[in-house]
């Protein structure tokens, strides 16, 4: 707790320097509609997770998308913003049919984010994070049911890409938070970003814990993590998070960048405040937290680009020198968004966005 608060003060002091200047005004990001292979914007396919494969994006749904996206990881042409091909379905392996855990799996589970497995380049990670309608068999409780947060606990889920481009659950661990972390039962407010490192250690991004402050987690990850559905323990990753008097201030997504300096950074998307925020795994600076103003591709009786206030970005992919995010439409307050009639059926389909910004290199120098 220490580290945070001296990441505080750091915070007060650079922010009255170098920060003010570069950070004074907001970063104006421009959008685009998610379509399908024929043309048409998705219809609600609520991203909550994106990353990098070979060259094209991959996205992941949560449970409250329409039907025929959830359970699928969606490949996407970055470049035109649209699907690159059939979705992959997301089946559970028939060893872990007997799991506890397996009926949450396969009936729509709140898949939340999603990042490679280090030891295998057709593999991947993700989270579940809503399980409140779910509930444990007394056999089950009886070792599961003290997680640290939730009743049902967070569950990271390895997927594994087969030849017909369908992917295997292929391994399940549950996440046990210690009780000197104070997270919380927040059921909707858990897990919502993962990014992994080329070295296997793996973070944890936390809406929020008891005293409504995001966190960062870290685990390892070696070649016998999944051979085991037993507890894993996270520990707190100690990096120098901002800390918040009032307000809701929680990380939606999470990716690793690296610009060859020492180990690397973190990018969050503080969805709520529509920042980025860059934090140094080397924890020598401060939370740098850009601003953010989003525009959607328009035109007709619009701008070409319009304002967008409502964005919820939950998804966040580098790739080169740009960061790739991609918002999961807000239900209660997407409409709000309607300023011209030619994006009107996209806000009400619930339409997703693809936000393309360049990485600047001052955002990741180092004091001498």
């Amino acid at each position: 707790m220490m580290v945070r608060y001296i990441g505080l003060l750091v915070t007060l002091l650079w922010c009255s320097g170098w920060s003010e200047m570069a950070l004074a005004q907001s970063l104006e990001v421009k959008g685009r509609w998610l379509r399908s292979a024929d043309g048409t914007v998705m219809v609600d396919p609520q991203p909550s997770g994106l990353m990098l494969w070979q060259q094209q994006l991959l996205s992941v749904s949560d449970r409250s998308a329409h039907v025929s996206q959830r359970l699928k990881i969606h490949p996407i042409d970055a470049s035109r913003a649209t699907l690159n091909g059939p979705q992959w379905p997301i089946k559970l392996a028939n060893g872990l049919k007997d799991s506890c855990f397996a009926d949450y799996v396969t009936d729509n589970p709140d898949l939340e984010a999603l990042t490679a497995d280090p030891h295998n380049p057709k593999a991947f990670v993700t989270v579940t994070e809503d399980a409140s309608r779910s509930t444990l068999t007394p056999a089950c409780a009886k070792r599961y049911g003290q997680s640290g947060s939730t009743a049902f606990p967070t569950l990271l889920l390895r997927l594994e890409l087969q030849h017909d481009d369908s992917l295997l659950v292929t391994g399940m661990r549950p996440v046990r938070f210690a009780p000197e972390y104070r997270v919380g039962n927040f059921p909707n407010d858990g897990i919502e970003g993962l990014a992994v490192t080329p070295g296997g250690t793996l973070y944890l991004a936390l809406e929020k814990d008891l005293a409504i402050q995001p966190r960062i987690f870290q685990i390892t990850i070696d070649e016998r993590f999944w051979q085991s559905q037993a507890f894993i323990d996270v520990e707190d990753a100690e990096l120098l998070l901002p800390e918040f008097a009032s307000g809701n201030h929680p990380i939606n997504g999470l990716a690793y960048y690296n610009p060859g300096q020492g180990a690397g950074f973190l990018l969050a998307a503080a969805r709520n405040d529509d920042q980025l925020w860059i934090l140094d795994l080397d924890k020598a600076l401060p939370t740098r937290m850009l601003q953010l103003t989003f525009l959607a591709e328009a035109g007709g009786d619009c701008d070409d680009w319009q304002p967008v206030t409502y964005t919820a970005i939950e998804g966040l992919a580098v790739q080169d020198q740009t960061l790739w995010m991609m918002n999961d439409p807000w239900k209660e307050n997407y409409l709000k968004n309607v300023i011209c009639d030619i994006n009107r059926p996209h806000f009400q389909n619930m339409s997703a966005l693809l936000f393309k910004l360049p990485l600047n290199p001052l955002w990741f120098k180092k004091p001498m």
